[in-house]
């Protein structure tokens, strides 16, 4: 399709905007951000929003067995695969309003245009809201869209337990949102993801559009380190099982390890035991993310890590145990989205630059079972994940514009 063949769709700035801002008062927090745990009536209530809204825009509603919305704008030929959008709108516990949300509010507002111009592509528009993609309650992170794209089964994913023992499918059937549809196993035309960049390089760069070509791979480990507890006062130093000081010297070699071109390392969780300050700690369990856009290299840090591990716990006498719980390989995105993304951004005359994504996302998995791609735009001071996560009306509406323009041109291809 050529820009004179394109109709001449706009998207609603002001309500695009009034949207995100409505929702984000589902959860919302003292220090204006968003607490929205997936599978919570907060969950709920944010959902049944969308679903109401997305009726009042002519659509039809399915929910499959793993909570999964889709919103659906029928096309011309209804038997086309459809081009979908969308993202989640579970949070982190100290989330913002754009983080997942964006995604989903910005494929509602194609929905809404489309009905406010009675536009009927030739295939079917829909949106998708994905479950439990921030994985804070339900471990791993992306389960819902990792089933649909063939990574997980069905019943892994509904037997997930939180921490306090209530399973996924539990937590569902609470929430009424346990559909009957199949989860996956059918063709996706096209799958396209607006989301915040949740880094700094667009604002950086000054740039409106991130062209996203890929996603980081990932590699999530478990740890756990056995010394001795022994007397902080009568063990000489020379005779000690310090399990922290065994985690403590491999959190100085993973962040040597991530520092490297387009490398990541981050030790999020660290527990020591007893937690006694005249004991010396015997037991440490201590969590490392690694993350590159080149598996090579990922597996390079993967066997740095892990020699780096033996070394320490040879020289201080102690014993280690490396599990890794979540292998996320990078998940290069379809060239033909792509350059959709990046030209819909030079015919908007909208500054733009390719991207990596640093974070994992629905579209990753979705990938793996349709073409797909990611519209980003940028996040003030690169911050996300935090209550003061924010985004400009004008940035958010441009990348939605973006986003209905590849749409359209995929479903009328």
């Amino acid at each position: 399709m050529t820009a004179s063949d394109r109709p001449n769709l706009r998207v609603d700035h002001d309500r695009l905007w009034s949207s995100l801002m409505e929702l984000g008062q589902i959860g919302g927090t003292e220090k204006g951000g968003v607490c929205r745990i997936a599978l919570t009536d907060l969950d709920r209530q944010g959902r049944d929003l969308f679903v109401r809204w997305a009726k009042e825009a002519g659509c039809t509603i399915k929910v499959d067995q793993l909570g999964n919305v889709f919103a659906r704008r029928e096309g011309r030929d209804p038997s086309r695969p459809p081009v979908m959008t969308g993202s989640h709108l579970d949070t982190q516990p100290t989330g913002g309003k754009f983080d997942g949300a964006y995604g989903v509010m910005a494929g509602l507002e194609v929905l809404r245009v489309l009905h406010d111009s009675n536009y009927v592509t030739e295939a079917p528009i829909e949106v998708a809201v994905w479950t439990n993609e921030e994985g804070c309650r339900f471990a791993p992170a992306m389960v819902a869209s990792g089933v649909f794209g063939g990574a997980f089964t069905l019943e892994h994913a509904l037997s997930i337990k939180d921490r306090d023992g209530v399973t996924f499918g539990e937590a569902l059937k609470q929430i009424g949102y346990d559909g009957k549809e199949p989860v996956g196993g059918r063709p996706i035309g096209a799958f396209f993801e607006a989301h915040i960049e949740q880094g700094p390089i667009l604002e950086r760069e000054k740039k409106t559009i991130g062209v996203v070509t890929g996603a980081q791979g990932q590699r999530w480990y478990e740890i756990n380190w056995t010394g001795m507890e022994s007397h902080a006062g009568t063990t000489p130093m020379e005779g000690r099982r310090d399990a922290l000081v065994g985690a403590a010297e491999l959190i100085v070699a993973a962040r040597s390890i991530g520092n490297r071109p387009n490398g990541r390392s981050t030790i999020g969780v660290i527990e020591s035991q007893p937690q006694a300050r005249n004991t010396i700690p015997g037991r440490v369990f201590m969590t490392v993310d690694f993350r590159h856009p080149d598996d090579a290299e990922l597996t390079k840090m993967d066997a740095e890590m892990r020699a780096a591990a033996a070394d320490i716990a040879k020289r201080h006498r102690l014993e280690v145990k490396i599990e890794q719980i979540w292998y996320f390989p990078p998940s290069p995105f379809a060239k033909e989205l792509v350059d959709a993304v990046r030209r819909g951004a030079e015919q908007a005359g909208y500054p733009h630059m390719d991207i990596v994504s640093g974070a994992g996302h629905d579209a990753c998995y979705v990938s793996r079972v349709a073409p797909t791609a990611m519209v980003f735009v940028p996040c003030k001071d690169g911050v996300s994940h935090n209550e003061i996560e924010d985004a400009s009306k004008s940035d958010v509406g441009a990348g939605a514009q973006i986003l209905l323009q590849a749409m359209v041109e995929r479903a009328n291809a």
